[in-house]
């Protein structure tokens, strides 16, 4: 391999900001902040969704509504092409 091109891979704290689950692996991806996490510093990287948290592994539906974004797109196209009333 070639020195000097690659990015760095290291340890990665990787945590799910809908349930506060965190979870340590390796990665490249560039970040801004740091955790202790376990007695020692890593690199932070938040996600929204993950395994913990994600409807098909738990099971659980949850809408995420943010910004009323299912109710504009009922109100843009909730008639078109539904045999169930959107409102």
């Amino acid at each position: 391999m070639k020195e000097g091109i690659h990015p760095e891979y290291r340890e990665v704290v990787f945590q799910d900001v809908s349930c506060d689950f965190k979870f340590i692996t390796r990665s490249t991806i560039p970040t801004r902040e740091t955790i202790m996490f376990e007695g020692k510093e890593y690199p932070l990287v938040k996600v929204e969704v993950s395994a913990e948290s994600h409807p098909f592994y738990t099971g659980k539906y949850k809408i995420v509504d943010t910004a009323g974004r299912v109710e504009k797109f009922r109100q843009k196209f909730g008639k078109v092409g539904s045999k169930v009333s959107a409102g």
